[in-house]
């Protein structure tokens, strides 16, 4: 039965509306969530653990997993995100970032044996749902660490990366972004288009997300099996916003079998939070404050802090994402 179901449900990204459905419909949804085989292709547990050291595999404050949250809510494959930011990247500490958010996520197994495994590939997952164990499956947002060098991806396959998100929020050395005006490649670099098809021989999916709309049409010309989009989201609901698809990109996404796992965080699918983010008057009263005070200046943590008292974010509800 898990080999069909796996087939069949593909991905489901779990996000804060997942406890929001249960709530809404506990029964029905606990039945679906704990019967078949449910996959998010991005958590940023990874991240959270360069910054602030915690143990996931018990219930934790912060952050938005946990083994508890985890086992709850039915989620039986995790991707962790082995993000590197652009600034660690411009600075040359890529390679070593990565090293140790994967070893992170290691130690998360290796501590907890009885709840997590790490997964490289479905017959893991597979074994793991049946052992009742959370798979801890790899991808890594930002290419930076592979630094124009086919062994340094072939050496974060054997650690267990099974996708590539090529970049970030800034170009980088293998694809333009989404987030950067600076098109330097316009698209993919010269390298960008030769590992394309390294990655498609060693068997590591490319993700879309991030990258700018010239660079992803040139990854669907070039590559020779399906792409993903690990964390994306339709532009039709927030319009100009290129982080996010397009009609036309999801249905050629579809047409060469490729995946994409929506991405249920507010500003992604309701533009009004979009619009709440990017107001003209209150951040530049902001920069303002921080141009004259410091950032942090009580003076700028109290506008802040009014402006929020004031104008309450307008979080998306069940409703936009049952738009989807």
């Amino acid at each position: 039965m898990y080999k069909k179901t796996l087939t069949t449900v593909v991905a489901i990204i779990t996000t804060f509306y997942l406890g929001a459905c249960v709530s809404q419909e506990p029964s029905e949804a606990d039945r679906i969530a704990h019967r078949y085989l449910i996959v998010d292709t991005h958590i940023d547990v990874p991240y959270r653990l360069q910054r602030q050291p915690a143990d996931v595999g018990e219930a934790t404050e912060d952050g938005q997993f946990d083994y508890p949250r985890a086992k709850q809510g039915g989620l039986n494959a995790a991707f962790m995100s082995i993000y590197i930011p652009a600034s660690v990247d411009a600075d040359g500490g890529a390679f070593e970032f990565a090293e140790q958010s994967i070893n992170n996520v290691e130690a998360i197994a290796t501590k907890h044996p009885q709840k997590f495994a790490i997964a490289t590939c479905t017959a893991d997952l597979i074994t793991h749902f049946d052992n009742k164990l959370i798979s801890l499956p790899m991808g890594m947002e930002n290419g930076g660490p592979i630094a124009s060098k086919f062994s340094n991806l072939e050496h974060f396959y054997q650690r267990g990366i099974r996708y590539v998100t090529l970049t970030h929020s800034k170009s980088n050395h293998i694809s333009d972004s989404s987030y950067d005006s600076n098109e330097q490649w316009q698209g993919l670099s010269a390298f960008g288009k030769k590992l394309v098809p390294e990655m498609n021989r060693l068997g590591v999916m490319i993700d879309v997300s991030h990258l700018s709309d010239a660079a992803f049409w040139q990854v669907l010309a070039l590559s020779q099996t399906p792409v993903i989009a690990s964390h994306s989201s339709m532009r039709h609901f927030t319009p100009g916003f290129h982080r996010n698809m397009s009609d036309d990109m999801v249905v050629a996404l579809a047409s060469k079998q490729g995946v994409i796992q929506v991405n249920f965080g507010s500003s992604f699918i309701h533009q009004p939070a979009r619009d709440y983010g990017t107001s003209r008057t209150a951040a530049a009263k902001a920069y303002q404050l921080a141009n004259h005070l410091g950032d942090d200046d009580p003076a700028l943590v109290e506008f802040l802090a009014n402006y929020r008292d004031s104008h309450p974010y307008p979080y998306a509800d069940l409703a936009d994402a049952r738009s989807y």
